[in-house]
C-alpha cells in the first residue's frame, strides 16, 4: 500500500515537472548552504590546529606588553627584552629546552634589478631548531659569524623569488639598506599561516648584524621558546611569568608588562572563532530550510485546490480521509527527500570547490549530511502536514461538485 502511494506521489511531482523544481529549490539552497558552510569550517579548523602544530605544540612567545585577548588593556607603552633576558629565560629554567631572541624590522632587499620589501629577521640558528625551519640548500650560521656580527644572511622561498627567480641564490650578495649582505642559505618553504600571512617572506641575518647595521639598537622583540620533552606548556609558561617579573622588577600586584603566548591556546582560539562563525552562517543558511518548506506547503495547497474534484471521486468510491491525508503527505515528503538529496550533492561540490580555493582539507561530516537530510524530511512532514489534512476533510460531494 506504501508502495503504491509513493508511485502516485511520484508521479504527481513528475506531471508538473517544473513546478515541482521550483517548489524543492528552497530546501535545495538550505541544505546545500548548510553543508558547504560547516564543511568549509570543519576544514578551516583542521588547516588551523595543522598549523599551530607546525609551529610546535610545546611552543611559546615572550611578547612585550600585555595581551588584550585575556582581558588587560592594550599596552602602548613597554620596554622590549634584551639578549641577556634571553639567556637568562635558556640558562635558568630547567623545564625550557630553547629560547631564541627575534628581532624583526621591515626593509627593502635588493638584488640586481631586484627588490622587495619584506620582514628583516635577526635571530640566531636557535630559532631554527625551534621553530622546525629546514635548509633547502645552503648552510646556517657559524658560531663565528654570530658573535661577530658578520654580514650573512638566509632566506625565505618568496624573497628568493622575487629577488632571483629561477637562479640559485646561494652565494650573491643583496644589499639591505647600505648593508651588503651573502646569502648563505635557503629555507624550504612553508606557505601561508592560518592568519593569511606569507611565511616564506624574510630574511634573517645573525641579531648582532642586525642590531648594529638595520636597527640601530640592542633590543629583542619576542624570545620563542622551545620547552622541554615531557614538560607541560602551562607549567613552563608559569615558570618563564615568574622570571620575567623578576627581570623587570614588577611589584607585587602590579600588572605584567609583557605576554606569554602557548601555541595550544592560540589554536584554541582560532577554532572557537571558526565555530562560531560556522555556527552563525550556517543558521542563517538554514532558513533557507524554512522558506523552503512555507514553498512545499503553498504548492501542495495549490494541487489540493487543483486536484479537489479527484479527490471527491476517490471519497466516493470508498477512499478513506486518512489514506487521502497519507497521499498528499507523502508526495510533500517525497519533494522534500528529492530537494534534500540534491542539496547534498550541491553542498558537497561547493564545499570542495571552497576547499581547494582557500587550500583548506575538503572534511565532510557524514553527521551534518545525515542532520540535514532528516531535516529536510522534518520540513516536508510539517509543511506538507495542513495541505494533506484540508485534502482529507473535504466533503465528497462539495468535491464533486467543483469545477
Amino acid at each position: 500500500m506504501i508502495w503504491e502511494t509513493i508511485k502516485l506521489a511520484v508521479q504527481a511531482i513528475f506531471r508538473n515537472a517544473m513546478r515541482s523544481f521550483l517548489t524543492v529549490l528552497g530546501i535545495v539552497i538550505g541544505v546545500a548552504a548548510v553543508i558547504a558552510m560547516v564543511t568549509v569550517g570543519q576544514g578551516s579548523t583542521e588547516q588551523v590546529t595543522t598549523d599551530v602544530e607546525k609551529l610546535g605544540s610545546n611552543v611559546l612567545m615572550v611578547l612585550p606588553g600585555q595581551d588584550a585577548m585575556e582581558g588587560g588593556p592594550a599596552s602602548t607603552a613597554y620596554s622590549l627584552f634584551s639578549i641577556r633576558d634571553n639567556d637568562a629565560v635558556q640558562d635558568q629554567l630547567s623545564v625550557v629546552d630553547i629560547a631564541a631572541p627575534l628581532s624583526i624590522a621591515r626593509s627593502r632587499a635588493v638584488f640586481s634589478n631586484e627588490n622587495r620589501r619584506t620582514d628583516i629577521v635577526g635571530t640566531d640558528n636557535r630559532y631554527f631548531q625551534a621553530a622546525g625551519w629546514e635548509l633547502a640548500r645552503g648552510r646556517f650560521f657559524e658560531t663565528a659569524e654570530i658573535q661577530s656580527g658578520k654580514p650573512v644572511c638566509i632566506l625565505g622561498e618568496t624573497v628568493r623569488s622575487e629577488l632571483f627567480g629561477y637562479a640559485d641564490p646561494i652565494g650573491e650578495t643583496i644589499r639591505i639598506k647600505t648593508l651588503s649582505c651573502k646569502v648563505i642559505g635557503l629555507l624550504q618553504s612553508k606557505g601561508a599561516s592560518t592568519f593569511g600571512s606569507d611565511q616564506d617572506d624574510f630574511v634573517i641575518m645573525p641579531i648582532k648584524t642586525f642590531h648594529r647595521r638595520i636597527a640601530g639598537n640592542a633590543d629583542v622583540s619576542t624570545i620563542y621558546v622551545s620547552v622541554r620533552e615531557g614538560v607541560s606548556t602551562d607549567r613552563a609558561k608559569e615558570e618563564i611569568e615568574t622570571l620575567m617579573r623578576e627581570i623587570r622588577r614588577i611589584g607585587r600586584g602590579e600588572d605584567d608588562d609583557f605576554t606569554v603566548m602557548d601555541m595550544k591556546q592560540i589554536a584554541t582560539m582560532l577554532s572557537g572563532i571558526t565555530d562560531i562563525l560556522t555556527g552563525l552562517l550556517s543558521a542563517v543558511a538554514a532558513v533557507s530550510l524554512l522558506v523552503g518548506g512555507i514553498g512545499i506547503m503553498n504548492i501542495m495547497l495549490v494541487s489540493v485546490t487543483e486536484r479537489t474534484r479527484e479527490i471527491g471521486i476517490r471519497l466516493a468510491v470508498g477512499a478513506q480521509a486518512r489514506q487521502v491525508l497519507t497521499q498528499f503527505l507523502v508526495e510533500a515528503i517525497v519533494l522534500s527527500l528529492i530537494g534534500g538529496l540534491i542539496g547534498i550533492v550541491v553542498g558537497l561540490a561547493l564545499a570542495l570547490i571552497g576547499a581547494n580555493m582557500l587550500s583548506i582539507p575538503f572534511t565532510p561530516d557524514p553527521k551534518i549530511i545525515v542532520l540535514a537530510f532528516a531535516f529536510s524530511a522534518a520540513v516536508g512532514v510539517i509543511f506538507g502536514y495542513f495541505p494533506a489534512r484540508r485534502a482529507a476533510r473535504l466533503n465528497p460531494i462539495d468535491a464533486l461538485r467543483h469545477e
